[in-house]
């Protein structure tokens, strides 16, 4: 897929980075950069690095960088072409379509027309609701589980009619095809010929994103009818795992307390923001992943409060999702309520301020795993036993030493036995886990390097002189008179070097727009990790490097020489072939 640069250069001149980022992961201010917590992988210390001036980002931590399209790839998991067409359709830009094939045509604009035709379902199942006699029934239903006009209002609540064709009804009404209509995952074929409402009869919750798009629905029964609550299938624009109902609304409030609550139902949700517990946020019909606490992390807040149902179920959703936050490096608590209690009934009854008071008396993470346990099995010798058993499983998935010591001392001390015993128990659980993971980093470390072998001095003599190139253009006929790139061995380096060169020396400083050049997410982090800490170079200090550079590169080159022949005349084959095969790696990356 084509794009004209300057249409590219106008799209990233308008959306700028800082902006999209910081929807997703919380900024804070370092000199002229902005830094916070990874979003790609597990940190405490903010290692994630944004450029407003140079309109890119960077890990220090796990390398991950580009600009802003790389970014919205990577965390969004999309295409380039996606991203293009999402920030041009979010900031007003027309793309050109002349240039596209029709398949390209079709590919680029399916995710927009997904979310177009989303927000007009969602009106249909407003106005559906706000009928006299079709909505009467789901009114009265919510006006009984006490919701007020409010709360139905700012997250568009709607209604499905008991009919098995309303919706595609609709569909025919505003002329949707039906491959279109059957990609919202809101229809289901039947198994002659075709098709028939997914949700019927229930109440209809809009499933948004962070950027306030609507993604998915969800639907809850007026009875006891199973299931109770439905969701749409996940679509190319809607993933479970990725996403939790409510997360729009919640955002400012959680990033201004530093703290996020996180129920389980959609009704629990709407009942803790009806009541001023604006950052709060549902998980949607699955239990909570590494990806959602990660968005919550890096996004939105330091610390989370699992508020889920006193039931049997709920205490084990809460006690499947403290190992996931252990491991993410994020604080959380349990507010284990009442008996009987649901975070939606809880809070009706008691109302906000005790809401509150229950969420100060929560169980850190560890507590709350000892504490059920030792409520289930006793402190009887044959109990704490049973205990450990328990726990053995959850404190191996701690990946942090300090943090899993902590949690031992805290487990030894409460049940009066030895650290040493527990530690013991743990490490058979880690010797009986199957091996593999390390050896794959490894073989990933391994794989990053290409061509001949570099030393690390020659190797940050290449990287400081393409830095240089990219942060002080003026110095690249220089670059090309020396033929300096010639004396390269990092074969990605020589790729980024001879593609600045290629761009002219005005564009050659636009490090977001030579990212778009390149199809290697590998090459994008490399450009990224070069210039995301400036330099201040001149003609003078450009010119030294080279020369040092160059000298440096010709004395091994003559040492190499003088090695051939010393193997030459002491007749030593071995080392003769070996000092050869250099030097012809060396011809060949020429």
């Amino acid at each position: 897929m084509y794009f004209p640069e300057e249409k590219l250069t106008e799209i990233r001149n308008t959306a700028n980075i800082s902006d999209i980022i910081s929807e997703r992961v919380v900024l804070k201010k370092a000199g002229k950069d902005l830094v916070g917590l990874c979003p790609f992988h597990s940190e405490k210390t903010p290692s994630f690095t944004v450029s407003p001036a140079k309109q890119i980002f960077h890990c220090f931590g796990c390398g991950a960088g580009g600009n802003v399209f790389s970014f919205l790839m990577k965390y969004d998991g999309i295409g380039f072409v996606e991203a293009v067409q999402s920030l041009a359709r979010r900031y007003g830009i027309q793309l050109p379509s002349s240039e596209m094939t029709p398949a390209q045509k079709k590919i680029v604009s399916e995710r927009d027309r997904l979310f177009d035709l989303n927000k007009q379902i969602m009106m249909f199942y407003k106005e559906q609701l706000s009928d006299r006699s079709i909505g009467k029934t789901g009114r009265e239903y919510l006006e009984k589980r006490g919701f007020n006009q409010e709360i139905i209002d700012q997250f568009s609540l709607g209604f499905a009619p008991d009919g098995w064709d309303s919706l595609i009804g609709f569909f025919r009404k505003i002329k949707t095809s039906q491959a279109l209509a059957e990609k919202t995952g809101l229809i289901i074929p039947k198994k002659n010929k075709g098709f028939y409402d997914r949700f019927r009869n229930r109440i209809m919750f809009p499933i948004y994103d962070v950027t306030n798009q609507i993604i998915g629905f969800g639907g809850r029964v007026l009875d006891d009818s199973k299931p109770k609550y439905l969701n749409s299938p996940e679509t190319i624009i809607y993933n479970k795992s990725r996403s939790l109902y409510g997360v729009q609304a919640a955002k400012e409030k959680a990033r201004e307390t530093g703290h996020i609550y996180i129920v389980e139902g959609y009704f629990d949700l709407l009942a803790l923001q009806q009541h001023g517990i604006k950052n709060s946020v549902a998980t949607l019909g699955t239990s909570l992943t590494p990806d959602h606490v990660r968005m919550l992390k890096r996004g939105f807040a330091q610390k989370s409060f699992l508020v889920f149902d006193s039931d049997d179920a709920g205490l084990k959703a809460a006690h499947r999702s403290i190992s996931i936050f252990m491991n993410e490096g994020m604080d959380a608590a349990v507010i284990v309520l009442p008996k009987g209690y649901d975070p939606d009934s809880y809070i009706f009854k008691n109302g906000r301020d005790a809401f509150l008071q229950a969420s100060e008396k929560a169980f850190s993470m560890m507590e709350f795993l000892v504490e059920t346990a030792v409520k289930i099995h006793g402190l009887s010798m044959e109990g704490k036993v049973r205990i450990i058993s328990d726990l053995k499983e959850p404190l191996s998935q701690i990946n942090d030493a300090v943090a899993k010591s902590i949690y031992i001392k805290y487990l030894a001390e409460r049940l009066n036995i030895d650290e040493t015993a527990i530690f013991e128990k743990i490490k058979s659980v880690k010797q009986n886990q199957p091996a593999g993971r390390f050896k794959q980093n490894q073989e990933c470390v391994s794989s990053e390097s290409e061509g001949p072998s570099i030393s690390s001095e020659m190797l940050r003599f290449e990287k400081q002189i393409i830095s240089m190139m990219l942060q002080f253009p003026e110095i690249l006929p220089e670059i090309e008179n020396k033929r300096v790139l010639d004396y390269f061995i990092d074969k990605r380096l020589v790729a980024i070097g001879h593609l600045i060169v290629e761009v002219p020396p005005p564009r050659a400083g636009d490090v977001a727009g030579l990212m778009n050049r390149l199809d290697s997410v590998e090459l994008q982090k490399m450009i990224a990790s070069l210039v995301i800490t400036d330099e201040a170079w001149d003609r003078d200090n450009c010119e030294k490097l080279l020369a040092q550079f160059i000298n440096s590169r010709q004395r091994r080159e003559n040492s190499l020489l003088s090695q051939i022949k010393a193997a030459e005349e002491s007749k030593d084959e071995t080392l003769l072939f070996s000092l050869l095969k250099k030097k012809q790696e060396q011809l060949i990356n020429r």
